[in-house]
């Protein structure tokens, strides 16, 4: 059973990554995912999607030099910010919830 703090913690690791990306979350999924399973997951969950987003943001810098890139761009900001709400959102209720689009490579 998922308790209120596990749910708390779970979205403050996507809330606080809007505005410290990689040290809130960091420190919140470094400290409790031996304790929780939940929290464990959404950490992996969350740093999966920095690392995809990341290389998706690196590939449309690179394709700035067309113009497609600053569309790619414009986009992904975009989703970065969505995903980010609904996963926080889907934490608080207590939902494992898989953001698309992005590399499992944590696991």
């Amino acid at each position: 059973m998922i308790n209120n703090d596990e749910r708390l913690l779970a979205a403050g690791i996507y809330v606080l990554s809007l505005f410290f990306p990689v040290l809130g979350p960091l420190i919140i999924w470094l400290i409790k995912k031996d304790e929780s399973a939940f929290i464990d997951y959404h950490g992996r969950e969350y740093f999966n999607f920095l690392i995809s987003y990341t290389v998706y943001f690196f590939i449309s810098g690179l394709l700035t030099i067309i113009i497609i890139g600053f569309v790619a761009i414009a986009v992904l900001a975009v989703m970065l910010f969505v995903f980010t709400i609904i996963a926080a959102i889907k934490a608080y209720e207590g939902n494992e919830y898989r953001i698309p689009l992005i590399f499992r490579l944590i696991k």
